[in-house]
């Protein structure tokens, strides 16, 4: 297969990574750890810690847990928002040897005790606001050791502050009881009177499991290598290198990492990203608070700014926004969900950067292709396939279709995932027989090799950038006693481009739309929870009785074009 779409390159991209260069993530931490010793790793509620007390804190970490006794490959979850022990953790259990399970803070019991059984983690690192998730489902996992933290822990004096708000005034931390547990303090103490010993970690060794729906509304863990870690990290230095040269040179480069970091995006165009070239990481632990987001930012010249289309949204139409200064922004991607030409052009104009869209999984780790740092304006395509990686748009029978024509995007590259974590048979339905990785969406590619997405091949719903998939939404509320049946589907919404919207057969006449609502919060992740509730008294099914969600889609659009 011929890569025509390189002489789309900006200059200085290579075609290919060294995907040789290092032989796991641990020893490109290392490399930068000695390297960028006196820089500044990341910022937190204004207080930093350079890449030399993350060398040291990680170790510590690291240290205590090998002394728990843990295998080498142990899966250890990490459940906490952008806060300076997330980073710290990540990189302890690598460099310990062990597997990642990045964990949602804001799960539910029924969420958090089936990621932590099919991965079969044995440890946790999470914050004290969450200890009660864990505590619901502790007996019914494989978890031995937990560390808990507190939102302060790193902040020095200001810590006890945060924490005494964040306690007695916020009442943010619920009461839990965690027996055998230790503080993430004490777990760091001791630690550091500990030797690490240095695992023998290649670059086929398992580093993340990435949890996703993929192509089903089951969940399932992404195994990804250290390989595919390094590959993308190198891959994506590669692409925004023009940027990164572009006068005036900046160092260190500063990322806002207002995404969460348990999410793949963040993990690699974030934090990994700046590791391997020695930026700091502005870590926005609550990024729904507009004001004290643009607060932060206006303390900072920015130079990197990942996000999905609703933050760069919200951004924009508050007054304050006017405020920052951009004149040091080098490169804005937006990813997790479509790019809105209206979005993009308002923040050209309001900061002088063009917004580039990426593309991508967790199952690809997760960057396939982005469009060109050097563009003048929005392209309103996902852009090229990143060096290494191989684009193809094939139809249900896997044969590539002409330019123009609509397939299914599928890629090939040193990033995509070794499969689906002891799940071999969903592995095979995503895998081609020439090895290229079935994404599930649908797009176009034009003669110059850019991509445009058209249409999801899925029925998952995007809130926000996040995936919702109907599956998991319709059996939550199916368990009602009082539902007969439901459906779930995406709808416009002006805030988070989509909403889950249920369609309800009763079983109970008296059941109302709220109690629907508040019954779902109970089972499901805030942003999963549907917005709209509609009854019916039957829903339209298949000659063999499936539930058509595509009707009901199209039923809600034509009703919405004539209101």
């Amino acid at each position: 297969m011929k890569r025509f779409w390189l002489q789309q390159y900006p200059e200085g991209v290579p075609a290919d990574i060294d995907v040789n260069q290092y032989s796991s993530l641990i020893e490109l931490f290392e490399e930068s750890f000695t390297t960028f010793a006196d820089r500044k790793a990341a910022i937190c509620m204004d207080k930093a810690i350079t890449y030399d007390q993350l060398d040291k804190m990680s170790a510590g970490i690291g240290a205590y847990l090998q002394s728990r006794g843990l295998a080498k490959g142990a899966r250890v979850a990490i459940m906490m928002p952008n806060v300076l022990q997330n980073p710290v953790a990540v990189a302890a259990a690598l460099r310990a040897g062990y597997t990642v399970v990045n964990v949602n803070p804001l799960y539910t019991p029924r969420e958090l005790e089936h990621q932590l059984n099919d991965s079969g983690a044995e440890a946790i690192v999470i914050l004290e606001n969450f200890a009660t998730t864990l505590e619901k489902v502790l007996p019914r996992t494989s978890i031995k050791h937990i560390i808990v933290g507190t939102m302060g822990d790193l902040l020095g004096l200001k810590g006890v502050f945060v924490n005494f708000i964040v306690r007695k005034v916020k009442k943010m931390v619920p009461a839990y009881s965690l027996p055998g547990a230790i503080s993430f303090k004490d777990a760091l103490s001791a630690g550091r009177k500990m030797k690490l010993d240095k695992p023998n970690i290649g670059p086929d060794d398992v580093a993340f499991l990435q949890y996703t729906g993929g192509t089903t509304g089951v969940s399932k863990g992404a195994t990804l290598l250290h390989r595919n870690m390094v590959a993308n990290v190198l891959q994506i230095v590669a692409w925004t290198n023009p940027a990164l040269r572009k006068p005036p040179l900046v160092e260190p480069f500063l990322t806002v990492c207002a995404l969460p970091l348990y999410h793949i995006f963040a993990l690699t165009a974030c934090f990994l990203f700046s590791v391997r070239v020695g930026g700091t990481n502005l870590l926005i632990v609550n990024p729904r608070d507009i004001p004290g987001f643009i607060k932060e930012l206006r303390k900072h010249k920015v130079h990197s700014f990942p996000a999905v289309n609703t933050l760069f949204n919200g951004l924009l139409h508050h007054p304050d926004f006017k405020k920052v200064d951009f004149s040091e922004l080098k490169t804005a991607i937006g990813g997790g969900m479509a790019t809105q030409k209206t979005v993009a052009d308002k923040w050209l104009a309001a900061t002088g950067c063009v917004l580039s869209e990426g593309y991508g999984l967790s199952e690809t780790a997760p960057t396939l292709t982005v469009t060109p740092p050097n563009l003048a304006e929005f392209s309103g395509t996902i852009g090229l396939p990143v060096p290494s990686t191989y684009i193809s748009i094939r139809d249900d029978d896997g044969r590539e279709v002409p330019f123009g024509e609509a397939g299914e995007i599928c890629g090939k590259g040193p990033q995509v995932m070794a499969g689906y974590w002891n799940r071999p048979d969903e592995t095979a339905r995503v895998m081609t027989s020439d090895g290229f990785f079935r994404t599930g969406d649908i797009g176009v590619m034009l003669p110059d090799g850019f991509t445009k997405i058209v249409d999801r091949k899925k029925d998952m719903i995007i809130v926000s950038g996040f995936n919702v998939y109907p599956n998991e939404v319709e059996e939550v509320i199916a368990s009602h006693p009082g539902v007969l049946e439901c459906a779930a589907i995406g709808v416009p919404d002006p805030k988070s481009i989509e909403a889950v919207k249920v369609f309800v057969v009763r079983l109970d006449p008296n059941l109302g739309a709220q109690d629907i609502i508040a019954f779902a919060k109970t089972q499901l992740t805030p942003y999963k929870v549907p917005k709209h509730v509609e009854f019916r008294s039957e829903l339209p099914k298949s000659n063999v009785g499936k539930i058509l969600r595509r009707e009901l889609r199209n039923e809600t659009l034509k009703a919405t074009a004539t209101v």
